[in-house]
């Protein structure tokens, strides 16, 4: 970090004002999209932190923990939310919750302003690639950090459920009733749920000798509208396949619909599996396999880690919990419809 750098070296090197980097720095809206890029470019950059992080080291604890999500409407997140609300409250501390669409430009702007607004510490599951830059961003933010359902940085604090073994057991359950042509829809590998998932997958198929077929595999995105598309994708293949497993917690409605749009039946067409426990999984009718784990096991150990941070009474190495999560099978998974059509 470079201490002598101002803001109006920050203006310069994104060729605005100084008002307009200074609107940047403190999260108004009024400035357009790509004037809000250029500026937090330049910021990182130069290394250019808020004086407000100096002034709140003088001042003392601000008694408010940030928590950036990538959308706060997915009900599942409610739960993290709710029980790491009740952590820090009893602590004394307040949860400052903050919607970054899935955009990375709107995340750094939110994390900066979390940063200069002085916050004791942050949650994040980021949703922007951990790339070289963005690890000198988050090391530069001036407050400790817990990563949820990251592992990466690995200098951070993180709180991560253990979905390979969730997922592992899903496929190898889909294998003893005789599917082979198994899809895995979720995010892209960069991610640890979405890379670690994969590995359940394929560990599955490996530990029972069978020949997986890689192109099954679609990891591209964890948004519904994606998981629609995928799913109509491979459904309208010459070997579709059949049993499909949603990889991600905001999937399952996209690739129901689809099924639904293609007239077809679960599982009597086609077996399904989710990912968390959902009111959409439990009152489908007929209810949805899911990979499950406690979303509020890991909001209440990503609040305490964040807090023995704080406190200065955590070791010096990053601490990392793993969640454990499980495979609740339920009735949307049956026997392919037509064994002699898979292959042996």
């Amino acid at each position: 970090m470079k201490g002598n750098t101002t803001i109006r070296d920050v203006a310069r090197a994104a060729e605005v004002s100084v008002g307009t980097a200074s609107r940047v720095i403190n999260g108004k809206t009024t400035v357009g999209r790509e004037v809000r890029s250029r500026v937090l470019k330049a910021i990182e950059t130069l290394g250019y932190r808020p004086d407000a992080i100096a002034q709140s080291m003088r001042r003392g604890s601000t008694h408010v923990i940030g928590c950036v999500i990538r959308d706060i409407n997915i009900p599942m997140l409610a739960s993290f939310v709710h029980a790491a609300h009740n952590v820090l409250d009893r602590a004394g501390f307040s949860l400052l919750l903050s919607n970054s669409e899935g955009r990375e430009d709107r995340e750094r702007e939110l994390l900066m302003r979390l940063s200069s607004q002085r916050s004791d510490g942050i949650m994040i599951g980021p949703y922007s690639p951990m790339t070289p830059a963005f690890d000198k961003f988050l090391r530069g933010l001036g407050a400790p950090i817990v990563m949820v359902d990251r592992d990466e940085p690995a200098w951070a604090d993180a709180v991560m459920a253990d979905h390979a073994g969730a997922t592992r057991k899903a496929t190898s359950r889909l294998i003893e009733l005789g599917h082979r042509r198994i899809a895995l829809l979720t995010g892209t590998p960069v991610v640890y749920p979405a890379r670690t998932r994969i590995r359940g997958f394929t560990e599955a198929f490996e530990a029972k000798g069978i020949e997986l077929d890689r192109s099954l595999i679609r990891a591209h995105s964890f948004l519904s509208p994606e998981s629609f598309q995928q799913t109509s994708a491979l459904l309208a293949s010459k070997e579709p396949p059949t049993a499909i497993i949603a990889g991600g917690i905001d999937m399952l409605a996209g690739v129901i619909r689809a099924i639904r749009v293609r007239g077809l039946s679960i599982p009597d067409d086609i077996s399904l599996v989710g990912a968390g426990d959902s009111e959409l999984a439990e009152l489908h009718m007929p209810a949805i396999a899911v990979q499950h784990w406690d979303q509020g096991e890991v909001g209440a150990a990503a609040a305490n880690l964040l807090l023995n941070r704080i406190r200065e009474v955590a070791s010096d190495e990053p601490q990392h919990v793993l969640i454990r999560s499980e495979f609740i099978e339920r009735p949307s998974i049956a026997l392919p419809r037509s064994r002699s059509a898979l292959k042996s």
